[in-house]
């Protein structure tokens, strides 16, 4: 089978994050031909699935919005991705998806923690841009997307985050980080002002946020963003301020 047409889950290998401080993190990880050969670093991402996805097959957070970015860097854009799974019943962050708004809570939840710590650990061990590691999450997925980026705002060069939401208060610590945004104004899980809201916070201080709104469209909105092939151009495009 040609590789470019080959499922995620045969172009990359499972592993375990054996977290310092306890605990360990199922993730699937992608690396291009060029990751072996050093030279200049390579882009990583960190890849954020939704609640859907959470369990301990170590496969199904490959299912939504992880497939553009593999695609993307088949055809062209080597890149090291990376995608943790998050057990059943459990969180990226720990808030209530329903809520209109939330504050960011003193720590981490360990999953993040750890798929933080998977990050720090892949840029040890590989040549990875430290100018370009990005984030990008679906629904619970955006819900981490935001929380990474509040925690540490300064490692991250560009994110995309997809139905979620995170502390508004937080904006100016990265009104730096360009930021793009989807939501469907029909969202029932997620409201559409934890988008709307966000957006308002960053645009308030000039940050580099793009948002895009689905008219008449539920919470599913990831098919039709990652559909528009701009979007991994647009990610891979951005370099840390």
């Amino acid at each position: 089978m040609d590789t470019a047409a080959r499922p995620p889950a045969e172009l990359t290998r499972a592993a375990h994050h054996v977290s310092p401080t306890g605990g360990s993190l199922p993730y699937r990880l992608y690396l291009p031909p060029e990751a072996g050969r050093g030279g200049g670093g390579l882009p990583l991402l960190l890849c954020l699935h939704g609640a859907g996805s959470r369990g301990a097959d170590n496969l199904a957070q490959l299912n939504h919005g992880f497939l553009p970015y593999l695609r993307y860097c088949q055809a062209g854009e080597p890149a090291i991705l990376v995608a943790p799974q998050c057990p059943e019943d459990r969180r990226w962050v720990d808030t209530d998806w329903s809520a209109p708004s939330h504050t960011m809570p003193a720590d981490p939840t360990p999953f993040l923690r750890m798929a933080l710590e998977l990050v720090d650990d892949l840029c040890r061990r590989y040549a990875v841009d430290p100018d370009r590691r990005y984030l990008s999450g679906i629904s619970m997925g955006a819900y981490g997307v935001w929380d990474a980026l509040q925690r540490r705002p300064r490692d991250f060069a560009g994110a995309v985050a997809v139905c979620g939401g995170g502390d508004a208060a937080q904006a100016a610590a990265i009104s730096h980080v360009p930021v793009w945004v989807f939501h469907g104004d029909r969202d029932e899980a997620v409201p559409v002002r934890r988008s709307r809201d966000l957006v308002a916070a960053l645009r308030a201080h000039r940050a580099p946020v793009r948002y895009t709104e689905y008219a008449g469209l539920g919470h599913n909105v990831w098919d039709p963003a990652f559909a528009d092939p701009a979007l991994p151009a647009w990610l891979f495009s951005q370099r840390r301020a």
